[in-house]
């Protein structure tokens, strides 16, 4: 399992016109054994396993092109959540499992669950939610996915949100607005 280092990524960003060496970015590491945080989101213009440990070899307006991405916004604030929280591994589906093998690519289907339930905490990115208001019930600005949130309606949603012990929801702006304990039924 590939997992982004937090503080690595995080000073990456801090330094970005600095930063030569994409050294520890992403590290193989044992995800039975080492505590980490994993989010659940819904695709966008996101950046692959090849851009996130390239970045830094790339030209200057196609660094600037892939760091303006709403994908790499998401990596930066979820390790900035994740740095607050205390944790220094993050897994993201999107920059973590490099696609081009189709080895590591069934790997990391056949695992998703497991990795899921052995994360210490899943952040639950709802990018459609522009106030800090978990949906309750079904609204008519989500009409195109049937009244919810497309996170909802999304095939990998179930399993994000049964096999974590813990799920802390984010609206767009990546305040909180709740996690799994208290909006389950008692």
């Amino acid at each position: 399992m590939k997992l982004l280092n937090v503080a690595v990524v995080l000073d990456r960003e801090k330094n970005i016109q600095q930063a030569v060496s994409e050294h520890g970015v992403l590290e193989e590491l044992d995800g039975e054994i080492t505590g980490y945080a994993i989010l659940s989101h819904r695709w966008a213009s996101e950046v692959s396993y090849q851009e996130m440990i390239g970045l830094m070899k790339m030209e200057e307006q196609e660094r600037k092109e892939v760091v303006h991405r709403d994908g790499y916004q998401k990596i930066i604030k979820s390790c900035e959540q994740a740095m607050k929280d205390g944790y220094k591994w993050l897994w993201i589906d999107t920059c973590c499992i490099d696609k081009r093998s189709s080895a590591e690519l069934s790997e990391a289907i056949n695992a998703m669950y497991r990795w899921y339930q052995n994360a210490q905490v899943c952040f639950a990115y709802l990018n459609g939610i522009d106030k800090s208001d978990f949906p309750t019930k079904i609204e008519r600005k989500f009409a195109k996915s049937n009244g919810w949130p497309e996170w909802f309606i999304r095939g990998w949603t179930l399993q994000e949100l049964i096999a974590p012990t813990r799920v802390e929801f984010f609206d767009k702006d990546w305040v909180p607005i709740g996690n799994k304990r208290r909006f389950a039924p008692s």
